[in-house]
């Protein structure tokens, strides 16, 4: 896929890039994790577009996608594109951040969501007790805050090995794509910039009430905070199970995409 696919959502505070491909099938919606975009999913979109309709956005202020200069909500965006493109309803697919959003969409706009598959995240309100991830998310801050994009990348790149291997055991074009995806957004920010979105609250407290079917898929190598977190999620929602990619951390699609793509293909199948 080239920049060439990217289509664009106006909105009343910018345009919003998206990615829309393959046929008349159920709908799927891809959403990435915070600071990469939607060719985090290049591995998922050509296997599943075989038989369900995939669209990919970035987030607001990520990717393609204009930075916000208003309040606003990740979900109510993910709403709006799906209203723009006619889709009644869709399952929502998200890795971290996007995970988040794709519950807070679930919990916010019920109707338009068909099921949930989420990775790396329960709600869009983290709860972090792990000491190896509060120090990355220390040394993460510190730099955001700093404006030193090398030691911020340094941290953020840490989540991609997670807390049982070093950057030598992961693939390094994995590690490359995440640092192109990272700086792009990154360089469309600036330091000490406000951080517009506005939180969903009782996220925890509500769960309870998702009734679509929910597939959360660990990757094995994760920090106990997000295996924790998603587990939780799985749990708590009616119709909720797990799966698990051994032998990958926090973004299981990329390391391992064809048993990554087998897991999610199986629980489509059998909604």
């Amino acid at each position: 896929m080239t920049d060439s696919d990217l289509r664009f959502l106006p909105s009343a505070d910018g345009d919003l890039a998206y990615r829309d491909t393959g046929g008349t099938g159920p709908a799927l919606v891809l959403l990435h994790g915070g600071f990469l975009d939607h060719r985090m999913w290049d591995a998922q979109v050509p296997a599943l577009a075989a038989s369900h309709r995939v669209v990919a956005p970035d987030a607001r202020g990520h990717g393609a996608s204009a930075n916000a200069t208003r309040p606003y909500r990740p979900a109510d965006d993910v709403a709006a594109l799906l209203d723009h493109l006619g889709i009644d309803s869709a399952v929502l697919i998200g890795l971290s951040m996007g995970a988040g959003t794709a519950v807070d969409t679930a919990l916010e706009h019920s109707g338009l969501v068909r099921a949930l598959v989420v990775s790396g995240a329960g709600t869009s309100e983290p709860d972090f007790r792990d000491p190896w991830t509060t120090s990355v998310l220390a040394d993460w801050g510190k730099a955001l805050a700093a404006g030193d994009v090398d030691a911020w990348l340094e941290a953020f790149l840490r989540f991609v090995p997670g807390p049982h291997r070093t950057a030598d055991d992961v693939d390094a074009g994995i590690l490359d794509r995440q640092r192109a995806m990272a700086l792009g957004t990154i360089g469309k920010h600036t330091a000490g910039e406000p951080d517009l979105r506005v939180p969903v609250t009782g996220t925890w407290e509500r769960i309870g009430g998702i009734g679509v079917p929910v597939l959360a898929v660990h990757g094995g190598l994760d920090s106990e905070d997000h295996l924790r977190m998603a587990g939780r999620l799985a749990r708590t929602v009616a119709d909720g199970r797990s799966a698990t990619v051994q032998g990958t951390a926090h973004y299981p699609n990329m390391e391992r995409p064809g048993e990554y793509n087998d897991i999610v293909t199986g629980f489509l199948a059998a909604l």
